[in-house]
């Protein structure tokens, strides 16, 4: 008897939810439910203090022509219902799949919000939206010079002299294809843009969809996914101008997108997936170097696919990170820095 109740109670134990960390002020789905069954991809800003935006790609599947961008807005205390500013319909020809929105507020020009629009990554082009009003209403869409994709994933930076520095990647259709890492500059606030070489073959590090950290100074860190089963690691000493060897880190990757920031008091926090194969757990960890990184919190641990985190330092100091759930629906994680 005494054994049957002990069973049933360890039953019971692994079967109830995981207490939340005390670090997490705040966790919400974007949405309960949407016009779209499927959903990827996230991006978050804030707008303005307390206010944030969100947009991801959602449709029927990824890479179906009927994927769309939507995006949320948050008024400090819920968030709207999705609505669709983006699609692949096209003047002429069939409509197409759009792709990994990358939400970015350079100082002294609009809102951006860059996507991508083709039929796979292999074929596809860059766009961008723009707004004058914290993403309340959208121009017209404009798209980018050919070769310039605008951010893959995860959000661009500017520098102190103006420029922007956007993270992004090339995967090609070759056989092997080869995952490369460059970086796309603007000094006019994203009107004309010019191109790094590549940092790596592609092929003994197969690396996609950076981050950028700073590191102090002029030196800056490009972190991010690869096929090697390891989080990458790149640096420049000169803000992008030049950049050294790419290799890999001790931080598990699955061959799954991460985001990283450099937070107000110089250290440095990413979130990835925290295992060699899989999309759970999902896990934070911080840095003081961006050499070295600590385990903090887990945001999920149960069976099903959480992934393609997007993550931001707002003007409080809290942390906002989002990510897809189950790819149905997109969660919204405050943390506070002080509980961890």
């Amino acid at each position: 008897m005494k054994k049957r109740l002990l069973a049933l109670m360890l039953i019971a134990a692994c079967a109830a939810p995981a207490a939340t960390p005390r670090a997490v002020i705040r966790s919400e789905f974007i949405y309960e439910k949407a016009p779209f069954p499927q959903c990827h991809a996230s991006t978050i800003i804030e707008v303005a203090p307390g206010r944030l935006l969100a947009s991801w790609f959602g449709g029927t599947a990824e890479k179906n022509p009927d994927v769309g961008i939507w995006v949320s807005r948050h008024d400090g205390i819920t968030w709207s219902a999705p609505v669709e500013v983006a699609n692949g319909i096209q003047a002429s020809g069939p409509r197409v799949p759009t792709w990994n929105p990358v939400l970015f507020q350079p100082k002294g020009g609009p809102l951006l919000l860059f996507f991508k629009v083709g039929p796979s990554p292999q074929s596809w082009w860059g766009e961008v939206l723009s707004s004058s009003d914290g993403g309340a209403t959208w121009g017209n869409r404009r798209r980018l010079p050919d070769g310039i994709y605008g951010p893959i994933k995860n959000k661009p930076v500017q520098l102190a002299d103006g420029t922007i520095l956007s993270p992004t990647s090339d995967e090609t259709d070759e056989k092997p294809s080869k995952w490369r890492v460059y970086f796309e500059r603007s000094t006019d606030l994203g009107k004309t843009w010019t191109k790094t070489p590549f940092f790596n073959d592609g092929l003994e590090v197969g690396a996609i969809q950076p981050s950028v950290l700073f590191l102090g100074g002029e030196k800056l860190l490009a972190l991010g996914r690869t096929r090697q089963g390891k989080v990458f690691s790149i640096t420049s000493p000169d803000n992008g101008q030049t950049w050294g060897k790419m290799s890999l880190t001790s931080v598990p990757n699955p061959n799954s997108g991460t985001d990283a920031v450099t937070l107000a008091d110089g250290r440095h926090l990413l979130v990835y997936n925290n295992t060699p194969k899989g999309r759970t757990p999902l896990s934070v960890a911080i840095s003081r170097d961006g050499a070295e990184w600590k385990h903090v919190l887990d945001l999920e641990t149960a069976p099903g696919e959480y992934s393609y985190p997007a993550v931001i330092q707002a003007a409080d100091g809290r942390v906002h990170i989002t990510y897809t759930w189950k790819r149905e629906k997109i969660r919204h994680v405050v943390l506070n820095l002080t509980k961890l």
